[in-house]
């Protein structure tokens, strides 16, 4: 019997070594980029609402089901939040063969709709949440009522709270049995329909192993009270109608518990619909009047009172005031709002009062935004998962083997009466076995941990980018708009001999009106500040510009560019007035034959001094140069040595020259710089950092960051940044400082280290909890689990993962230091090159 026992415990440490030893060995392997690889046709998206869901076992059902449907790419199920989302080529896949393939597994599907992004919506899931929880509640309530007098009557004489004849009096019997039929058969009812289900489709699941050790205890009691003369000489004494009645009670117990934390762990989603109003008061023929917030149209003028929430994403018209965008971006100081400002819905306004405009309503707001996001994070699942996914589909089958080995041993040479004991070992080891708690350990801390990144302005776009991040031992740096403030302004104008100050200017800002690059964004702001007047000429600067020379001279504007040409991460050429104009680099206009060297000790000086040199050439002469300076944002260097304190080693990687990089990389203390780096071989470094030092996580912000982005392990956008980038990355952040990036480092560990909790204490509690049930410590101690001890056991562990997973709503980053993954711990970070 030990040996057979043993076998069992064996087989699952055997488990336990699978489960841990192969926990993650490349997360890049687990992680999909943008789309499939091997994917030529766009792929289409379908999320679904799946009913009926009760364990991991039934998750791998779910999604070996979906799997098999015609057209699926992929596909990932959750079981907390009880969605799935399928990705599946439009051409031979559609939403109803997914919806026919989960109904073909037994469960219940529908395809989700889009959240009307309104308050009022908000109520409908949170009524069908608490109308399940009551359903449960119900069903334990009258458990409870009616086990109570079973349990008395059956454990009450062995503990001396009633007479010893009680025990075995055919009235108690008959007694228990009245109670707890109904207790088994209406309150488990959900417990056998889901096993039945099980077996006329030849699989387990949870439900089976409750089902299974319920009826066995239930139907030896059965005949032992029917047929008592028959039952003694066969060797059965007693009934363990309480066992039965017990069973149902705390594990009903234990999912009405398990519902209220899954609750309150998807609260976040329900708190970030809540911060949308219900009305708004729009201005409309000069008279103002409260709507709805669905009759909200774009350009609807808007009128905001203080103290009140904005009633959508818009631009101010008139009037001013402070807005705390806190609820959106985690930053807890408000933010100046004035004529042409944007402003973004559900943010509260403070003391002031303004006019505005919508321009995007409904599902197209920047919130509406956010929550479709965190939803889809909450529904993916982390390539952790997929490891605790492989142990649950053995582990039921694994279970009712254990039970038929252990129930084999005791009735074999066990003590006698051997048949109670080997019935006694067996519904204990099907009762006391919990997938549920493998399932829920990764889910659960993934989904808190995503609704809590939402409340501090840190959207992880799926639970890989969250196992990435935690992975990651290098952060390269974009310089512009992510270390600097991305608003370059001009500083310093020098003029060649033959040229002046104004001239250049004026014939540099014609030419770089057409590019979008922010350094171009500065030349044209200062010759706006010229103040030119309606009639074309240029007056006296508003700001003066040092350099000299250009007050009160009066200059036409220049005429329109004609052959404009971007030269990606060099600069621009045009011709103006019949002359060939050439702004950009020192280096581009060598290129082009033009000699720079009465510009370069001034470069240098400008380099030096932490602005940017961009020359002017006018035909093929070198014209001036322009020194240009973006302020460096109050928090970089702060961001900096926060992630150096978690041991990440943090990198420049820039198309800036290298002396005012190396400038800027000092000021905020990065030690690593790559710089004058074009945009299309900025992916490449990003590649040679990956082999190097293995994860590599990219933060940016522009255009030219975006195949960077994709080709790191896990980009970082920050929300002030290009469309573009943000749709490369697997990590928005909402602010646009770098706080964040160490925010997210920060987070993505807690969440981390919350699922190695829960795995481990799920995979702990089983590896346990199986044999003692089994009776391994009977030979040792005499001491054998009761199997109403074992539900007890079963039902607080799912309990006790979500409990943990609850703390994350708690989290706050630290500024301390922190401990990189295990697994990273000894690499060594050597200097870029």
């Amino acid at each position: 019997m030990i040996a057979v026992i043993a076998g069992g415990a064996g087989a699952m440490a055997l488990v336990g070594w699978f489960f841990f030893g192969s926990n993650g060995r490349d997360a890049r392997e687990a992680v999909d980029r943008i789309a499939p690889a091997e994917a030529d046709a766009p792929a289409a998206r379908c999320d679904l609402s799946i009913a009926g869901m009760h364990c991991a076992s039934c998750v791998g059902r779910v999604e070996a089901a979906l799997k098999s449907a015609p057209g699926v790419r992929d596909a990932a199920v959750n079981l907390l939040t009880g969605s799935a989302s399928v990705t599946f080529d439009p051409g031979s896949g559609s939403p109803d063969a997914l919806v026919a393939a989960v109904e073909g597994a037994g469960y219940h599907a529908a395809v989700a709709d889009e959240r009307v992004f309104e308050a009022a919506a908000a109520s409908e899931p949170d009524r069908a949440r608490h109308a399940g929880t009551s359903g449960a509640t119900r069903r334990f309530l009258f458990s409870l009522a009616l086990s109570i007098p079973v349990i008395a009557l059956g454990m009450g004489p062995h503990v001396g709270l009633l007479p010893m004849r009680w025990s075995e009096s055919a009235w108690s019997r008959w007694i228990q049995l009245a109670l707890a039929t109904p207790v088994v058969f209406w309150a488990g009812s959900g417990f056998i329909r889901g096993a039945s289900v099980s077996l006329r489709r030849r699989t387990a699941d949870m439900d089976t192993l409750i089902a299974t050790g319920t009826l066995a205890a239930y139907g030896y009691s059965l005949a032992v009270t029917l047929a008592p003369e028959r039952a003694a000489r066969a060797g059965a004494h007693g009934v363990y109608f309480e066992t039965a009645a017990a069973i149902i009670t705390l594990i009903l117990m234990g999912r009405m518990l398990e519902e209220r934390a899954r609750r309150r762990a998807g609260a976040a989603i329900e708190s970030l619909i809540e911060l949308q109003p219900r009305t708004a008061r729009r201005v409309q023929d000069g008279r103002e009047q409260d709507v709805p917030i669905a009759e909200v149209i774009v350009g609807d003028l808007l009128l905001v009172r203080p103290g009140e929430k904005l009633p959508t994403d818009g631009v101010v018209v008139s009037g001013e005031s402070w807005v705390d965008e806190s609820m959106i971006t985690g930053e807890s100081a408000p933010a100046g709002k004035r004529p042409g400002d944007a402003v973004t819905g559900a943010t509260l306004n403070g003391a002031g009062a303004f006019t505005m405009r919508a321009t995007r309503v409904g599902g197209d707001t920047a919130l509406a935004h956010i929550v479709r996001l965190v939803e889809r994070a909450q529904a993916s699942r982390a390539p952790i998962q997929r490891t605790a996914d492989a142990v649950t589909a053995i582990f039921v089958p694994a279970v009712l083997m254990i039970a038929v080995a252990a129930f084999a041993a005791w009735l074999a040479s066990g003590p006698p009466p051997r048949l109670p004991h080997a019935l006694v070992a067996a519904v204990a080891v099907l009762i006391v076995a919990c997938p549920c708690a493998l399932g829920l350990a990764t889910p659960t801390a993934m989904l808190v941990g995503t609704g809590r990144g939402a409340r501090l302005g840190i959207l992880f776009k799926d639970a890989g980018a969250m196992e990435s991040l935690w992975r990651a031992r290098v952060v390269v740096l974009d310089q512009t708009g992510t270390i600097t403030e991305g608003r370059p302004a001009l500083t310093r104008v020098v003029a060649a001999p033959g040229f002046d100050e104004e001239q250049i200017l004026r014939l540099a800002a014609t030419v770089e009106r057409k590019s979008e690059h922010p350094l171009a964004r500065a030349i044209v702001a200062a010759a706006d500040e010229l103040a030119v007047r309606p009639d074309g000429e240029v007056g006296a600067p508003k700001l003066g510009l040092p350099g000299g020379g250009m007050a009160g001279r009066a200059h036409a504007r220049a005429a329109e560019p004609m052959g404009f040409e971007a030269l990606s991460g060099r600069g621009v050429f045009a011709r103006v007035e019949g002359k060939a104009v050439l702004v950009g680099s020192l280096a581009l206009l060598r290129e082009r034959g033009i000699e720079t060297r009465e510009m370069d000790e001034e470069a240098e000086k400008l380099a030096s001094g932490g602005a940017t040199p961009v020359a002017v050439a006018v035909g093929k002469r070198a014209a001036g140069l322009f020194g240009i300076s973006d302020p460096i944002k109050p928090t970089s260097a702060e961001a900096v040595a926060r992630l150096n304190a978690l041991g990440i080693s943090v990198h420049m990687l820039t198309g800036d020259g290298r002396a005012t990089a190396a400038t800027v990389a000092r000021q905020v203390g990065i030690d690593h710089l790559v710089a004058e780096v074009l945009p299309e071989h900025k992916a490449g470094e990003i590649r040679r950092l990956q082999k190097d030092f293995g994860t590599v996580a990219m933060v940016g912000d522009g255009i030219n960051d975006a195949p960077a982005l994709a080709q790191a392990d896990v980009g970082v956008a920050v929300g002030s940044g290009a469309d573009v980038a943000i749709e490369s990355a697997d990590v928005v952040l909402m602010r646009s400082d770098l706080i964040g990036v160490a925010d997210a480092v920060d987070l993505s560990r807690a969440v981390m280290h919350n699922v190695r909790q829960n795995l481990g204490f799920a995979f702990g509690y089983n590896a346990l909890c199986i044999p003692v049930a089994a009776g391994i410590l009977y030979p040792f101690t005499g001491w054998l689990l009761s199997p109403v001890l074992a539900s007890a056991a079963m039902a607080m562990s799912s309990v006790s993962v979500l409990t943990n997973a609850l703390r994350l709503r708690g989290f706050k980053p630290s500024y301390g230091t922190a401990r990189a993954p295990a697994s990273a711990a000894s690499r060594s970070v050597r200097p870029a090159a």
